[in-house]
């Protein structure tokens, strides 16, 4: 009994020595950050130019910095993450001592810092040898790291939020984009998948479908595409150097999908094989050896048909640019024409110029034009037969920008589905029934 008794007060008096070091030690307030001093006194972190970093793992990387931005040089030579390595040496810039621990240490085991977890080396313009920064364990508040400098004595604290900068795999500081390509020189698309081609080329400012069908495109739908190869990033490296049976064991020697990015004379290929884990597929630039993971979301987006990237907007005019419009049906037409007024506050109204001439009600006029305007293809038909637009319920010619566009479109019903088919392009779309109705009913109210 007596030795438990003993026990339980060593269990007391340690737990008093604890807490006093807890509650006086480490709870003491910091210095005020005006006061706070820089681990790195007066460095610039543009002026770091190489770094060196072992992270908790033991992985060593090496990055170098020149006129092409940063370089990991060992363990691999690749191009370096900017963001990363930008991070990390304005960090060195910016880091501070919260708290001096220990002004010459008998022992840095205590610490962790006798075989520190994280170092981060680095090299400033005309720094012979690297500087060091030592991370080691975290203090019993678990807000801070000890810390020591190579060239200083001492122990300190740093907050234990740069642990998450620092503690940087070769992975991590790898720049992950998966094909690299100038997007504001791109001029051409093509996909392949599924067993089907879709190709789309840059018409101007627009963009073009060109196959399986030659057509408008939508230029959301196009640039929505070459965005997200863009920032399409690797997951992971399978390997560096991939073997034609490594290619075979990853279904890249017959990929399941490929887009190709066309600039004039160059090309940038990338290669979609079969699915990897944690939703991901395996992937290459064609142009390299290298095979890598990368979100599957990309190759669903490949297998889209080229319905996908038609252009839906059934009309091109708008309502700030449309100077005439014209609309058949049963064999009459009725006209307006957008007359532009003169005087100190000018305003644009609209007339009805046949079959009868006289003013029209601009709210009607308005309402008339954002339905139009506002219509979408909800889906395609590739041929017009049972669509009614061999016998037209409505057609719309229109002039815009100063009348020097044109367009027309034939509106057929059948039963309760409405179709419309643009002058110039092939097949036919359906539109929304009740749009239809809208506009018909307005055209109704003002043809008289």
């Amino acid at each position: 009994m007596r030795g438990l008794r003993s026990t339980i007060a060593l269990v007391v008096v340690l737990a008093g020595l604890f807490a006093y070091i807890y509650f006086v030690t480490w709870k003491q307030p910091a210095e005020p950050a005006s006061k706070l001093e820089k681990v790195f006194a007066g460095l610039v972190a543009d002026k770091v130019d190489e770094l060196k970093i072992t992270s908790d793992k033991g992985e060593v990387t090496t990055l170098k910095k020149d006129s092409g931005g940063w370089q990991i040089v060992s363990p691999v030579t690749a191009k370096a993450d900017e963001t990363e390595a930008s991070g990390i040496a304005n960090a060195l810039g910016q880091v501070e001592v919260s708290r001096v621990i220990d002004e010459n240490p008998t022992s840095l085991k205590d610490y962790g810092l006798e075989k520190p977890r994280l170092v981060v080396e680095f090299k400033a313009s005309g720094d012979k040898d690297y500087r060091r920064l030592q991370i080691g364990e975290k203090s019993p508040t678990g807000s801070d790291l000890f810390t020591k400098r190579n060239d200083d004595k001492r122990v300190f604290l740093i907050g234990s939020t740069q642990e998450t900068t620092f503690n940087r795999s070769t992975f991590d500081l790898r720049d992950k984009t998966v094909l690299k390509f100038d997007r504001d020189k791109v001029d051409g698309v093509e996909v392949h998948a599924v067993g089907k081609t879709v190709q789309l080329a840059k018409d101007g400012s627009d963009w073009k479908l060109t196959q399986p069908l030659q057509t408008r495109a939508d230029y959301g739908a196009v640039e929505g595409l070459i965005g997200r190869v863009q920032s399409s990033l690797m997951k992971s490296i399978v390997s560096d150097d991939a073997t034609p049976a490594d290619l075979k064991k990853y279904g890249l020697d017959k990929p399941e999908a490929t887009v190709e990015l066309k600039a004039g004379s160059s090309r940038a290929t990338l290669q979609i094989g079969s699915k990897a884990e944690n939703n991901t597929v395996y992937a290459r630039d064609a142009s390299k050896n290298a095979v890598v993971t990368i979100d599957s979301a990309l190759a669903d987006d490949l297998k889209k048909g080229g319905d996908d990237y038609r252009r839906k907007d059934l009309f091109e005019f708008r309502s700030y640019n449309v100077d005439h419009l014209e609309f058949t049906r049963d064999g009459q037409t009725v006209a307006f024409e957008k007359v532009k007024e003169q005087g100190n506050a000018p305003s644009d109204k609209w007339r009805r110029t046949s079959p009868t001439a006289g003013d029209v009600a601009k709210d009607k006029i308005d309402s008339l034009i954002g339905v139009l305007s506002n219509m979408r293809l909800t889906s395609f038909v590739d041929a017009t037969a049972k669509t009614g637009l061999n016998q037209p319920a409505l057609t719309v010619a229109a002039k815009y920008e100063d009348a020097k566009k044109e367009e027309k479109v034939t509106f057929g019903k059948v039963d309760n589905d409405v179709f419309a088919s643009r002058s110039g392009d092939p097949g036919a779309g359906k539109v929304t029934a009740m749009e239809f109705t809208e506009a018909m009913k307005t055209l109704d109210e003002i043809a008289k």
